[in-house]
């Protein structure tokens, strides 16, 4: 039975010499792995360019939950990725966030809200002209909501120092290590008050965006369960360095 959805590319794998698997996280059923066959001569080009990360697509699908791996039938882009692969910056914020979803997002239950939120986002970045320096630091900080482990942020006060473990701002230092002093909780409060329309506002020294990406995988890490090493972390922190 052949189903309509869209979705988000995350990874990825060659399987053969003939067959990619390609995990997508879609609108109607979730993260799904797909068997999709390489392209031949003219059509290499355009199907590379479908399967590049963060890609929205528009499927035909045959989908079975009593099969693993699925299949597409047919497929379109929701909108085309052109300034995002030509752009430096941009493209390597766009691999490092889509490694960063592919080990994060495993539910194969449908969410319409962080679709909608992942769709969104990657437009904005495809539209955007300023302030792509922040990007990957809002995305990351409101991708959390969705994870179900977003920070309380009514809990400021300033001079306070941010548990991490806890999610909350306190007035005293934590008796265990996973916190942020008090300059880093000023810092980390002016995150969560960020987001895409007002991101060219703020301003970080590189040493302040090396170090709030830092905390931002700590928090990742003390709140997910099995989040790996980020391989394009080194070339993402290169490029700011």
């Amino acid at each position: 039975m052949l189903s309509k959805t869209r979705g988000i590319v995350l990874h990825t794998l060659p399987y053969s010499d003939r067959y990619s698997i390609v995990h997508i996280y879609t609108e109607s059923f979730g993260r799904v792995a797909y068997l999709v066959a390489r392209r031949r001569r003219g059509k290499t080009a355009v199907a590379r360019a479908l399967f590049l990360p963060l890609s929205a697509l528009e499927m035909d699908v045959e989908h079975l939950n009593t099969r693993e791996i699925q299949r597409i039938r047919e497929m379109k882009a929701c909108y085309p990725l052109i300034a995002i692969p030509a752009h430096p910056v941009k493209n390597i914020i766009v691999l490092f966030l889509a490694e960063i979803l592919y080990r994060t997002v495993h539910t194969k239950e449908p969410d319409a809200r962080l679709f909608e939120y992942l769709y969104e986002s990657v437009r904005w970045l495809e539209l955007s002209d300023e302030g792509v320096a922040n990007f990957h630091l809002v995305f990351l900080i409101h991708l959390v909501r969705y994870l179900g482990v977003y920070p309380n942020a009514e809990s400021y006060r300033p001079g306070c120092y941010f548990d991490m473990v806890n999610g909350i701002f306190t007035g005293n230092p934590p008796e265990h290590r996973h916190y942020l002093d008090e300059s880093e909780s000023t810092v980390f409060y002016r995150l969560l008050r960020m987001n895409y329309a007002n991101m060219t506002v703020y301003a970080f020294s590189r040493r302040e965006r090396s170090r709030i990406i830092c905390r931002i995988l700590e928090y990742y890490r003390l709140h997910l369960p099995d989040f790996s090493e980020i391989k394009s972390f080194a070339v993402l922190q290169s490029l700011f360095d």
